[in-house]
């Protein structure tokens, strides 16, 4: 095949065959039997669903679905997401990308996701619950939601408020379900929710660019200096993902210099103060405008803007071909699920852009949601077992400290030695060692392996992972 022709492959492929074709380019990276290859690749089960429901006056047909992509664990774990652009490819390429996710960090689900072709914006609250109760009902007559069996979670346009109504639902039909909780994640906190939950995804993009950033012989390749102090953010899309990340990346001392949204980008050289932005949008309706800003003609424009690290945080495709030749990032992190499409991503390489893959970068959510999942199952809060002790040693310590030396620790020191872990320091914790670990495993492989670039090599040790499972349950060597 010429150069031409794949060029123009590439071009054509939808986002399932997409996925797909990075599965195709990482399997020779592997020590898969071709069988079991295809056996990892394609999607176990996809349910289409249609119900009615009444929509003011008139009763309207909503187009819903559950894609299981992979049972080689169980229980299978993937979002929900409302969108108009729902559709049963994109739903396929999202349960397949939360497969090779939960591989990656070492999570024990195969991959799953939903999805319902509404618009959550322009949808009364009252239908949207309405349509919510009823997919979960829909999904427990086909068995296909519950603790051991799949837990959804939330996606673009779903959160805390529509995983309440899942679970209420699935509770109200399962009341003698002691595990019925751990049914769905991304719970309100006081519905047996887990603190951190709603910005783990955000938080965990930036662990993983803290992570890439501080290999020195890395960074100088880019022109780079290690570390994410100083360095120059572009983000695309102010939902809960971009908000969180670009609110916590600048506590590492970056500065988030653009904002995109659907309503335009707004460019500030000194960098926005996140939460006031997003105050501004809440009260204007709008992004744009906002004081001692440069308004951008397109939100497209943002991507292509100088920055040292360009974060598409919303839906996937928005860098392609005809934008790939002006981005001028040197690290793109996918916040987003599928943002650049094949044909862009060889453009990029070619340009030596760093590429931090979606199935590593945005598992902050689905590692959160594990912890959720795990303690609905033991009915216990992080830390409320060992709090208390850990404070009453430490306590202990500095006391003898204080004896043996006679010199008195300061009460701010000793509070900040003192402290027990609360949940948050918990989820936080492991949230943050799952980034690092994930990375030096895929950093690793890449160079032991000889792969051109991250995405092959995260895919590759995905796939040898879940090879594993396979072989630990006896049924492929």
């Amino acid at each position: 095949m010429s150069d031409e022709q794949q060029e123009l492959n590439l071009r054509e492929l939808s986002f399932s065959q997409s996925v797909s074709y990075y599965f195709d380019k990482a399997s020779p990276f592997t020590d898969c039997d071709p069988g079991l290859l295809n056996q990892i690749k394609i999607c176990n089960s996809i349910y289409k669903m249609h119900f009615p429901v009444r929509y003011g006056n008139e009763v309207k047909v909503i187009e819903a679905y559950r894609v299981q992509h992979s049972h080689h664990r169980m229980p299978t774990k993937g979002g929900i997401r409302y969108s108009l652009h729902v559709d049963q490819d994109e739903v396929m390429a999202l349960a397949a990308l939360m497969t090779y996710k939960c591989a990656i960090v070492d999570v024990p689900f195969g991959g799953a996701k939903g999805g319902i072709k509404i618009s959550p914006r322009n949808t009364p609250v009252e239908v949207l619950e309405a349509i919510t109760r009823r997919y979960t009902y829909e999904l427990w007559k086909k068995n296909l939601i519950g603790p051991g069996l799949d837990v959804p979670a939330p996606d673009y346009g779903t959160g805390e408020r529509e995983m309440g109504w899942v679970v209420d639902t699935y509770a109200s039909l399962n009341s003698n379900e002691v595990n019925a909780y751990a049914c769905v994640t991304g719970k309100p906190v006081h519905l047996n929710g887990i603190k951190g939950r709603t910005e783990a995804t955000g938080r965990g993009v930036v662990y993983a660019l803290s992570e890439v950033c501080s290999y020195q012989d890395d960074m100088a390749a880019l022109g780079l200096g290690i570390g994410l102090e100083g360095k120059t953010v572009i983000v695309q899309g102010l939902g809960n993902v971009g908000y969180n990340t670009a609110k916590i990346i600048s506590t590492y001392g970056a500065k988030v210099i653009c904002i995109a949204e659907s309503e335009g980008a707004i460019y500030d050289k000194n960098g926005f103060d996140i939460d006031a932005v997003l105050a501004f949008r809440k009260e204007t309706g709008k992004i744009l405008g906002y004081p001692n800003s440069t308004t951008l003609e397109k939100n497209s424009d943002a991507l292509e803007m100088e920055c040292d690290i360009l974060i598409p945080a919303a839906l996937e495709k928005v860098i392609t071909e005809e934008n790939a030749p002006n981005i001028k990032a040197r690290i793109i992190a996918e916040a987003a699920n599928g943002p650049i499409t094949p044909a862009a991503e060889e453009i990029l390489l070619q340009k030596g852009v760093l590429i931090i893959p979606d199935i590593y970068c945005n598992a902050g959510g689905v590692t959160v949601s594990y912890f959720e999942w795990l303690k609905n199952l033991s009915h216990v809060r992080f830390g409320r077992l060992q709090k208390r002790h850990e404070e009453g040693s430490q306590r202990n310590f500095i006391s003898l400290v204080e004896e043996l030396t006679g010199k008195r620790i300061s009460k701010e020191r000793a509070d900040l030695l003192i402290h027990g872990a609360d949940e948050i320091d918990l989820v936080n914790s492991g949230l943050e060692d799952t980034m690092i670990n994930a990375y030096r495993d895929i950093r690793e492989f890449k160079f032991q392996n000889n792969v051109k670039d991250l995405r092959t090599a995260a895919f590759a040790l995905s796939i040898n992972k879940i090879k594993n499972a396979y072989a630990a349950l006896g049924i492929f060597p």
